[in-house]
């Protein structure tokens, strides 16, 4: 996948039929605080991994639950990225597809139902 093709389409605005398309598409979208763990890097040194995470959340009550569980789904978040990072063997990438599992699983269990989508942006280790 060329990501150079993806951050042209990021600054163009989204074009709909009806008015309030792109409004009401940021609208159902929250951006979380940057989630961070400590890892183990090769040769014994410390290392940091972060990952970006969002929930898109169509249903209007449920977007408030949301919006109100927000220091809950960080920490659960915070619980679940250490967890990968604890696991994770020095100098190998992270399981980003269980990660993300995990985490919409936590999302979830925070929310008390199904109907948030779990969005993830960057994973990086340094």
């Amino acid at each position: 996948m060329d990501r150079r093709t993806l951050l042209g389409l990021k600054t163009q605005p989204l074009r709909t039929g009806g008015g309030g398309g792109a409004a009401a598409a940021q609208a159902s979208y929250l951006r979380l605080p940057t989630i961070t763990a400590n890892v183990r890097r090769p040769g014994g040194r410390a290392g940091v991994m972060t990952v970006e995470t969002g929930v898109d959340t169509p249903d209007a009550a449920l977007r408030t639950r949301v919006a109100q569980s927000a220091p809950r789904l960080r920490a659960a978040y915070a619980a679940v990225v250490q967890q990968s990072a604890n696991v994770l063997l020095p100098g190998a990438p992270p399981d980003v597809e269980r990660m993300v599992a995990q985490l919409q699983a936590a999302t979830n269990t925070v929310l008390g139902r199904a109907g948030a989508r779990l969005l993830i942006g960057t994973v990086m280790v340094v």
